[in-house]
């Protein structure tokens, strides 16, 4: 297929910026609290997800989410969490009458009262916790989903890192890096494409990039780089879109300080 055809989603057109120094990078910081085992409760298997009444009562209609005090209710008896109260800007979600202030004090003793199972049992937790313990183990749960890591994209989806793994083959199959560093003394920008696979798989596509500016453009053609392939390892080779320091400042036009590119980028797969 040629250049002009069909045009994966994930390398979409960009705009970057970068700031004089190196490429900063950030890590997750996740934290694991204690907990204790499962024990038969309230719900009889804690493995399996409650059918209680009560559960049902303390369910927010709004984020669905289990509610903690204060518990708010409209004047017909609706209750709501006081997050979702704020949102939906004090209007009952259910009948639409005004809420005011009305605490419901009786669902806030039931919900003292009970023992519930981690929200994140899907993933693996086993436990239960008193009720507002639960809510605080949640917090910091070591099974509680991780968020997608693709750079570049607000991807919502979240799940355990097996699932994440394939989704980031599936749906994210390519990744766009951009990174600035040195070639003796000249600063310089680099942009390439790494593949969610390995380096045969790779070889099956051809990309190109393109920056463009103050009427001008810079197009680069290759090959994407599987992620087998270390990061200094691609940027060692040099095997992406260079643009020197000066040249990134005339294609951001301005006052030539600010530096703002703009890079777009095809794949199209070689038959």
């Amino acid at each position: 297929m040629s250049p002009g055809g069909r045009f994966f989603e994930d390398v979409a057109e960009s705009h970057v910026a970068f700031a004089d120094s190196d490429v900063a990078t950030s890590t997750a910081d996740l934290r694991a609290s204690p907990f204790r085992k499962a024990a038969p409760g309230l719900f009889g298997n804690p493995g399996m997800p409650p059918n209680s009444n009560v559960h049902d009562l303390l369910e927010c209609p709004v984020c669905m989410n289990l509610m903690c005090p204060p518990i708010h209710q409209c004047p017909n008896g609706h209750t709501l969490c006081s997050s979702c109260k704020v949102r939906v800007h004090n209007c009952c979600p259910t009948c639409r009458n005004e809420l005011g202030n009305i605490r419901c004090l009786a669902l806030e003793k039931v919900a003292e009262s009970l023992d519930l199972p981690c929200r994140h049992q899907i993933y693996g937790c086993q436990d239960i916790f008193p009720y507002y313990s639960k809510l605080k183990h949640e917090k910091t749960c070591k099974y509680r989903p991780y968020s997608c890591p693709y750079a570049g994209a607000e991807c919502s989806v979240t799940g355990d890192i097996q699932f994440l793994m394939m989704h980031l083959k599936n749906d994210h199959k390519f990744c766009l890096h951009f990174e600035a560093f040195h070639i003796g003394t000249a600063p310089v920008y680099m942009a390439f494409l790494r593949f969610m696979g390995d380096d045969d798989e790779a070889k099956q596509f051809t990309y190109s990039l393109e920056v463009s500016g103050s009427g001008r453009k810079l197009t680069w053609q290759g090959i994407p780089r599987s992620i087998r392939d270390s990061h200094r390892k691609v940027r060692d080779s040099q095997d992406g879109l260079i643009i020197q320091r000066n040249l990134a400042l005339f294609f951001s036009g301005g006052n030539r300080q600010e530096l703002k590119l703009k890079v777009a980028g095809r794949i199209w797969k070689e038959h």
